[in-house]
C-alpha cells in the first residue's frame, strides 16, 4: 500500500495571521468606542484603572498600559490627562481612580461588543480555545523578551 502525503489547507498561525486577528477584532471594538467618543487607548487605561485592585498612581498606570500597548509613556500620560479631562478618571490624592461616568462607559462598551465577540468566539472548541491561549501566551512572552533585548 502507497500512501502520499497530503498538503493541508489548514491556516498555519503565524505573526501575518496574528496580526489579521487582532486588527479584526481591534476594528469592531473601535467602531463601538468611537461612537461613545473614547480611542482604543484611552478604553485600555481606563480598563486598567477600573481593573486596578485599588487606585494606581499615574507612573504605575503608565506602566501598565506601557506592557500592554508598548506605546510611548508621553503618549500614555497624554491618554491620562484626556481621561481626567473627560471625567472618566478623577485625582484620589496622589492617586487615579475610574469615576461612575468611567465604569458606566466601560460597562456600555461591554454591553455593545458581548453579542458581536459571542458571534466571533461561539463555537469554537474549546480546545482549540485552549491550544491557541498557550500559544498566544508563549508568542508574547518570547516577543516580550525580544522586545526587551531590543530596547535595553
Amino acid at each position: 500500500m502507497t500512501t502520499t502525503a497530503s498538503a493541508t489547507t489548514e491556516p498555519v498561525a503565524d505573526a501575518r495571521a496574528l496580526a489579521l486577528a487582532h486588527y479584526a477584532a481591534r476594528g469592531i471594538l473601535e467602531h463601538v468606542l468611537a461612537r461613545h467618543g473614547i480611542t482604543f487607548q484611552q478604553q485600555i487605561t481606563l480598563r486598567a484603572a477600573l481593573t486596578a485592585d485599588a487606585p494606581q498612581t499615574p507612573d504605575d498606570l503608565v506602566a501598565q498600559v506601557q506592557g500592554h500597548l508598548k506605546a510611548d509613556p508621553a503618549d500614555i500620560r497624554a491618554t491620562l490627562d484626556e481621561l481626567l479631562a473627560k471625567q472618566l478618571l478623577v485625582a484620589d490624592g496622589a492617586r487615579l481612580r475610574a469615576t461612575e461616568a468611567g465604569r458606566e462607559l466601560t460597562a456600555a462598551v461591554g454591553t455593545e461588543t458581548a453579542p458581536v465577540s459571542a458571534r466571533v468566539w461561539g463555537g469554537i472548541p474549546a480546545a482549540d480555545l485552549a491550544a491557541a491561549g498557550r500559544v498566544l501566551a508563549l508568542v508574547t512572552e518570547r516577543a516580550n523578551a525580544e522586545l526587551a533585548v531590543l530596547t535595553a
